[in-house]
């Protein structure tokens, strides 16, 4: 199995209080990689540490086999689950922003998936509802042209008619053979159907991870019943 991300005893403390605890976890390349937990679990901590963003306190990350830093910060696109914009910029300020900051930034690309969203290039942030700001987000994600994709709550705020279309139109979006997806997500729903990989945690541990399919089987249930019955 080809790796994309190794965590290997990842250890957080903020203040005092733990955030993960000697976690262990491996994501392989090509898949999309489910990250489910209930809010407090450390799922956000994860994919921060992952991107970069966070320094652990102990243990270590691997992207594509070298620690985070400006080589692999470059090779990550991260979406957070905060509004990140300047209020009184218009959208398409903010994809020239991201053109400048990027170089596989691909322009074309992200006006094309504005489109597919129904947003407008010259709406203002400020004006636009939390759905509106994900959808934006999602954008200005998948219009990064690099291997690892990671998402917190990519849907957060959607309305939920809108989930599964805009959903079926990302992954198409998803070249397997050269990216890897990591997302955290309360919709389990709408998303477990594109999951190759799973990974459970609760209170800065892992409870359960490995390929969707052998936990369905292995359980005799989806992973939304499964999330039911680890998280109850």
């Amino acid at each position: 199995m080809k790796t994309a991300v190794e965590i290997r005893s990842l250890e957080k403390k903020y203040s005092g209080v733990t955030a993960l605890k000697g976690v262990d976890v491996t994501f392989p390349a090509g898949k999309i990689c489910g990250l489910i937990g209930p809010n407090g679990s450390g799922k956000s901590t994860m994919l921060k540490s992952i991107a970069g963003l966070v320094r652990p306190t102990g243990g270590e990350v691997l992207v594509f086999g070298e620690r985070p830093d400006r080589k692999t910060k470059s090779q990550t696109a991260f979406l957070p689950e905060i509004n990140h914009f300047y209020r009184d910029m218009s959208i398409r300020q903010v994809i020239n922003l991201y053109e400048s900051q990027f170089d596989n930034f691909n322009r074309e690309r992200a006006m094309e998936i504005l489109e597919f969203m129904d947003l407008k290039p010259e709406a203002r942030i400020k004006n636009l509802s939390k759905g509106m700001v994900g959808r934006v987000k999602l954008t200005l994600t998948m219009a990064r042209e690099v291997p690892l994709i990671v998402m917190d709550e990519p849907l957060a705020g959607i309305d939920i008619k809108s989930r599964s279309r805009i959903l079926e139109g990302l992954i198409s979006e998803y070249d397997a053979e050269k990216q890897t997806i990591i997302l955290s997500t309360h919709e389990i729903i709408e998303v477990e159907k594109f999951f190759d990989y799973v990974i459970f945690l609760e209170r800065g541990e892992i409870k359960i991870q490995g390929y969707a399919d052998d936990l369905r089987a292995e359980h005799g249930m989806s992973i939304q019943d499964l999330a039911k019955e680890v998280f109850e």
